[in-house]
């Protein structure tokens, strides 16, 4: 808590107890800053939030109200120095390490985490805000200001010394993170994503190469020397610069790897020597993924041969490519894959593995980019022996339209339209025999299904122990 005076001075002795920019979350005492959304302005709800205890406001442009007002230039880009300074600036007191990219970014900074130790590390990301003391939910990849320098300080006060924190595209876009500096910044791979922000693909590497500018000098940005955008990220690395890929040029070099059902043997090239070791992370995805979190690691300034030591410690991350086990005949797996590219990696491995049919739960989000249905939806058609299309987060969107985009590309008919997701799960369970790999992809371990402008509670997992707890 601070006075009001603490953080602008010259407006009284008024006690701030905490700051939101959602009036549904304001409590007596809090103060309300007025940002400007994807979809809504904040400013309207000004009296919304003095109606539920906001104590003081701050705004963009001059308006009347029974509260103290401070207005500023920009209430986007006065969020973090605000919530920065309101949480006694814990960003300060963490080595910040910012993991980027399309697809991979929860499975690497959870590698990292696992490499550190969650009582030195935590981690912020999709799968929540996890240390050796807490392990909650959280609504954003990257939380908006207000959120994440609470979150920091939780960090903090759990002893963290380390954060190896997801940071979203669309976090770069809203400010979220312009007053930070981090430690290492790694990319994982750029495919076309978030359209429906960025529009361009080219806005969208913008976003995404801003992560390079808060890297401090003496710092390290780790890219992937195998992705098509490589080039175009090294031009803004102004820091150390370390590699993970199959060139010979990449500082960690990929030698040769042979994929398990549940391990993978990987041989890598590190200052001239040769390491075979073994992840129990499977796919060749993940063997990208297992090098940028060993140079991440490394970076910190861990012996290479010590980082090596502690592979054995990482964990599949929750929903990525997670196999479930309630003793049925046949083999579940939850990913969160949304993406072509994403599709394209899982496929490549569970086609890899299996032994009877591959049956696919899946759908596309609504509200987001149309351009990446027809594809994606190929791409599912093309690998399964069977699709079941189905919700996933339609917001405002039909779903019977939504699925009309994923099929248009493809004239394959493997495939049937079931709109509630649940049962759409149900029906999956009652069509697989032995040996079939049933993937419910897209949901990942999310606890909610984003219906209009609500947040149902709603969970994959749940839906798959209740099918068997209660059979």
């Amino acid at each position: 808590m601070k006075q009001l005076k603490e953080l602008y001075p010259g407006y009284g002795d008024v006690l701030i107890k905490d700051i939101k920019i959602n009036s549904k979350d304001v409590e007596e005492g809090d103060l309300f800053v007025c940002v400007h959304g994807v979809t809504a302005d904040r400013h309207d709800y000004i009296e919304d939030a003095i109606s539920r205890g906001a104590l003081a406001v701050v705004v963009s442009r001059p308006v009347e109200c029974s509260v103290p007002v401070i207005q500023v230039e920009d209430t986007n880009r006065e969020l973090p120095i605000l919530a920065s300074k309101f949480y006694d600036f814990p960003e300060k007191e963490l080595k910040l390490l910012a993991v980027t990219g399309t697809n991979g970014k929860t499975t690497l900074a959870g590698i990292i985490q696992d490499l550190l130790g969650n009582s030195e590390c935590g981690y912020l990301g999709t799968n929540g805000m996890i240390c050796s003391q807490f392990n909650k939910p959280i609504r954003n990849t990257t939380p908006d200001s207000d959120r994440l320098y609470k979150y920091f300080r939780q960090f903090v006060d759990a002893g963290c010394k380390y954060l190896s924190m997801e940071t979203s595209s669309e976090a770069y876009f809203r400010n979220r993170l312009d007053h930070l500096q981090f430690e290492v910044g790694i990319v994982t791979n750029i495919t076309e994503d978030h359209l429906n922000i960025h529009k361009t693909v080219e806005n969208y590497v913008s976003c995404k190469s801003q992560m390079l500018s808060h890297i401090k000098k003496a710092g390290y940005c780790i890219l992937n020397t195998d992705d098509v955008y490589y080039e175009e990220f090294c031009k803004s690395c102004s820091s150390n610069l370390l590699t993970y890929g199959k060139k010979e040029e990449a500082t960690l070099q990929i030698i040769s790897y042979r994929l398990m059902e549940t391990s993978t043997e990987v041989t890598l090239k590190y200052q001239k020597k040769l390491y075979t070791i073994t992840s129990p992370l499977v796919g060749e995805f993940n063997i990208y993924n297992l090098c940028a979190g060993i140079l991440g690691v490394v970076s910190l300034g861990k012996d290479f041969s010590w980082v090596l030591e502690r592979i054995s410690l990482i964990r599949p991350q929750k929903g990525r490519l997670e196999f479930l086990n309630f003793g049925q005949p046949y083999q579940i797996v939850l990913d969160y894959a949304h993406t072509p590219d994403a599709f394209l990696k899982v496929y490549s491995f569970l086609n890899f593995i299996k032994k009877g049919k591959l049956i696919t739960v899946t759908g596309s989000a609504g509200g987001r980019e149309h351009e990446k249905r027809g594809p994606m939806g190929k791409i599912v058609l093309e690998n399964s022996d069977f699709v079941i299309f189905t919700m996933d987060d339609p917001r405002r969107e039909s779903v019977d339209t939504i699925i009309d985009d994923l099929v248009s590309l493809s004239e394959k008919t493997n495939y049937k339209k079931i709109i509630n997701r649940e049962e759409a799960i149900q029906y999956a369970f009652s069509i697989a025999e032995k040996n079939d790999i049933i993937l419910i992809a897209g949901k990942g371990i999310d606890n909610y299904m984003a219906i209009g402008d609500e947040y149902l509670p709603y969970s994959d997992l749940d839906v798959i122990r209740n099918h068997f707890i209660k059979g």
